[in-house]
């Protein structure tokens, strides 16, 4: 609605996934470092985990994007599966066909598919988003397939992201195993106050903003108040005082712009 007036080739602050929009805080950065070196070493599993909003799927996706092309790739995004679909949206994922559709039809070719990697000496990496939503069961079906190995390495690297429930999940006495063999972990923080500004204008940079879209000082101060440094929140906020600012003609985020935004976000706005 607004991008024309603002001179933009696209919204700025959608809250989808796009990696292309993903900025690299501190946290970000080490999160992206640690996923790196965990999948490079073939360390088996690694974790991250995160609150809501703070940009774990769109890390991954970024992820997706840097892996070289001698790196295969899983990504589940829909972790509410029973076992053996789950199983099934594996194999799918990394491009294999399996008839008739067993689990142990499933887990051989999962195995030889691995293998066959390994000689061609390619990498595979699965990536479980919302992992903290898997039952019991579950991860212990994905601590099965790290156990597809040789004796020097693992066939293959398994990430589980998820909020912080996820890490209290795998410290249950009856998870222990796949807690042992978790080799790299990291959890993303919010962004700090003196990163909302830099984030914000990443993402206008990113939209096509030539310079001319400014938020000032106090009205930054009042996006860190609302959102705690916390992504989402704060493309929801930054998306509704581009809209305001249409409304009003102008191109200078104000503290008041910011306030009535928040307003109108909470439903509390007086008409």
């Amino acid at each position: 609605m607004y991008e024309s007036f603002f001179g933009l080739k696209e919204r700025p602050f959608n809250v989808t996934a796009d990696p292309n929009f993903l900025f690299f805080s501190k946290k970000h950065r080490e999160a992206f470092d640690h996923l790196i070196y965990g999948i490079k070493e073939r360390k088996g599993f690694l974790e991250i985990t995160g609150e809501i909003g703070t940009g774990k799927t769109t890390l991954c996706r970024a992820l997706l994007g840097q892996l070289d092309k001698n790196t295969k790739t899983a990504f589940i995004l829909n972790s509410n599966l029973p076992e053996m679909q789950l199983l099934l949206a594996i194999v799918t994922d990394l491009g294999l066909e399996v008839k008739p559709k067993t689990k142990i039809n499933l887990l051989t070719e999962l195995n030889r598919f691995l293998i066959a990697e390994l000689k061609a000496g390619s990498n595979v990496v699965l990536i479980i988003d919302e992992a903290q939503n898997l039952k019991a069961a579950q991860l212990e079906q994905i601590r099965l397939l790290s156990n597809l190995e040789t004796d020097k390495e693992k066939l293959i690297q398994i990430v589980l992201v998820g909020q912080p429930q996820l890490k209290e999940k795998l410290d249950s006495p009856e998870l222990e195993q796949l807690r042992q063999r978790i080799a790299v972990r990291y959890h993303i923080l919010p962004l700090d106050k003196t990163e909302v500004g830099d984030y914000i204008y990443h993402r206008l940079r990113v939209a096509g903003a030539d310079g001319n879209i400014s938020f000032e000082p106090d009205a930054l101060g009042e996006v860190y108040e609302y959102s705690s440094g916390v992504p989402r929140l704060i493309n929801l906020i930054c998306d509704r005082t581009l809209l305001l600012g249409f409304a009003m003609e102008t191109k200078t985020m104000t503290l008041d712009m910011i306030k009535r935004s928040v307003e109108e976000i909470e439903g509390y706005v007086k008409i």
